[in-house]
């Protein structure tokens, strides 16, 4: 992150520290900073962080001495992450949200937005790392966030910054209190990106209906039921109900959901695959042939070995992975890109 005064950054700000901080630093640098807070679609029903998230972000960029602009961004949000959602959902797959929220609004409508105002880049308070144009993980891993990332383009990725990926989340911290930031002790966001606290099937049944549901063990027999195939996933071992038990049992997982007849089959034990196909793939680098690389399914979750192959991404050791899911490779701390699993 080089400074220069004649380079103007637009810089997403949430009303959260981590992007506080961002605009602070880039701020400090030397940069012409614009604040922008993206509203997004909130769900009717439910409780909206609208309201205070922006006067937060208001009160940051007042505090840092940045202009503040507001962008509406609902229409594209509401298509492209929330009935994305939605539409996955009802298909039987588990999907990410997030990645979709950073490849169609945060990259895409506000990057192209950013841009065509005149901003020489667009920055967010993302846990990552940008090095020649190539996305890394964070310097926290506690906290990164690459995950997220593997479907912005190179070109995104060209005018883009991340000023908090080389910063612990302590030190994020620790700045935004020692610059009196109105925002250095607000909790951090938790959950889905649009729903925070909201638990994702109490969303989905204002949506999907409920429909009871057999649960089937591995050898086809009825042992319990559910209230409808939708709002399962591969790997749980709660939200259903087992019947037929005994003290001594140990707990079910989900290895595998038929939306056509509506069933739950369970098991004791997680039966994985070694190979995983994907769809919808990005490359930030192309992965080379048969070469070891490592893998994650999910956000945080334990970078698995991998080798790259004609045929998808064959696991060392086998996985359960829910099609919809992002399936992401590493190059050690580089991100490659990823792809959508399928069934």
């Amino acid at each position: 992150m080089k400074p220069n005064k004649k380079k103007t950054v637009f810089v997403g700000v949430s009303g959260g520290v981590d992007s506080s901080v961002a605009a602070l630093l880039l701020k400090k640098k030397g940069y012409n900073v614009v604040g922008v807070y993206i509203k997004s679609w909130y769900p009717p029903g439910f409780p909206c962080p609208y309201p205070i998230d922006r006067r937060d972000a208001i009160r940051v960029c007042a505090k840092i001495g940045i202009p503040f602009l507001e962008l509406n961004l609902e229409k594209v949000y509401k298509k492209e992450v929330t009935d994305y959602l939605i539409k996955e959902y009802k298909k039987g797959r588990t999907p990410n949200p997030d990645v979709m929220c950073n490849k169609f609004v945060k990259f895409g409508a506000f990057f192209k937005k950013a841009r065509a105002m005149g901003a020489n880049f667009v920055a967010t308070g993302h846990y990552a790392r940008l090095k020649n144009g190539k996305l890394y993980q964070a310097r926290d891993k506690t906290k990164d966030q690459s995950y997220f990332l593997w479907a912005l383009t190179k070109k995104e990725l060209k005018y883009s910054i991340f000023p908090i990926g080389e910063y612990l989340k302590k030190e994020v911290r620790q700045s935004a209190k020692k610059n009196n930031l109105p925002t250095a002790e607000k909790p951090d966001s938790q959950g889905i990106c649009f729903l925070g606290k909201i638990d994702i099937k109490e969303f989905l049944k204002k949506y999907i209906k409920e429909k009871k549901g057999k649960v089937l063990n591995e050898n086809g027999e009825v042992i319990g039921w559910h209230k409808g195939v939708y709002f399962h996933t591969l790997g749980e071992r709660h939200g259903f109900t087992i019947s037929k038990k005994t003290p001594e049992d140990k707990p079910y997982y989900i290895i595998k959901k038929d939306v056509k007849k509506n069933t739950l089959t369970v098991a004791h034990e997680i039966k994985g695959k070694n190979l995983v196909k994907i769809r919808e793939i990005n490359w930030i680098e192309k992965p080379k042939i048969n070469k070891k690389y490592s893998a994650r399914i999910r956000h945080l979750g334990e970078l698995k070995e991998v080798i790259f192959t004609k045929q998808g991404v064959f696991f060392k050791e086998p996985v359960l992975v829910a099609p919809g899911q992002s399936l992401v490779l590493y190059d050690r701390e580089k991100c490659l890109g990823g792809g959508v699993v399928v069934q």
